[in-house]
């Protein structure tokens, strides 16, 4: 069953690829803050309307109204407690069906705000490597199924010639190279594991550029935080290949610090925008 659900979800991964190329390309060029500005202010709209299309806004507003009622009882009838506890009663049961119906929109808003987040997250979360770094780690990790570590050979690029490795760790079943990466652009590591070749994408650059830390094997959780790639199968010598790129230096679109000014950005717009388009949350 998860061997599937992989299978799915990376065929939706390339869909999704081809879309965050389309999206992320127009703001290529902006510093890290607009873009990211750029991007959550379009994602609060779309998600402000998919709520308002796949929600009962009727009951809504009739709720909405309700709870506006019974607090104004509660202001009018300040000395009778009788009418304060039934009207503070049925706010927060108002409160709770207004949370019944938001239940619909969420589940629907769910998976895509997921892959949007992982494409999101293949620009902002790590930068690319630069010459200047000096040398990168690459990691292989091995699958549990192999009886031994077999060889494992990178072929030469000239873009990020080999410093060191193979370094074997026997026991948690990894191998380690060291790379110094030279020139600009999206290159292929080749690793042969006796005949067969396996290639993890290295991306080398300034500026924004889509980055893949990891080329994920048999993991769902995995395969949807590292789209870019596609991940390996419980077949293959190798689970997973990760490469040790930079953190991005933000405290508004840096690493781990964009997802949550993603969402405050996002909030922020939704409710900008939603006298506008006329949406009852």
């Amino acid at each position: 069953m998860t061997a599937l659900l992989i299978r799915m979800l990376a065929g939706v991964n390339t869909l999704a690829n081809a879309a965050g190329n389309l999206l992320q390309s127009p703001v290529a060029a902006c510093p890290g803050w607009l873009s990211l500005t750029v991007m959550s202010a379009g994602a609060g709209v779309l998600a402000l309307l998919v709520f308002k299309h796949t929600s009962n806004q009727k009951a809504i507003g009739r709720v909405r109204d309700e709870i506006r009622a019974n607090l104004l009882a509660v202001k009018l009838y300040p000395d009778s407690f009788s009418v304060a506890m039934r009207s503070q009663a049925r706010v927060v049961a108002g409160a709770f069906r207004l949370l019944v119906y938001s239940v619909v929109p969420m589940l629907v808003l769910i998976g895509p705000v997921c892959l949007l987040l992982a494409q999101m997250g293949t620009w902002y979360q790590a930068r690319p490597l630069r010459p200047e770094d000096g040398q990168v780690t690459v990691k292989c990790i091995m699958s549990d199924r192999l009886d031994s570590l077999p060889q494992v050979t990178l072929d030469s690029l000239p873009a990020a010639p080999l410093l060191a490795g193979p370094v074997r760790v026997t026991g948690k079943r990894e191998i380690y190279f060291k790379l110094q990466p030279l020139e600009n652009g999206n290159h292929s590591l080749v690793f042969r594991v006796g005949d067969g070749r396996y290639e993890k994408r290295m991306t080398i650059g300034k500026g924004f550029m889509r980055v893949s830390p990891l080329r994920p094997g048999a993991s769902l959780g995995d395969v949807l935080m590292y789209p870019l790639e596609k991940p390996f199968t419980s077949g293959d010598p190798i689970q997973s290949i990760r490469i040790a790129y930079p953190t991005r230096e933000s405290k508004i679109y840096g690493t781990d610090w964009w997802v949550g000014y993603f969402f405050l950005a996002s909030m922020a717009f939704a409710v900008l925008c939603k006298p506008f388009l006329k949406v009852r949350i």
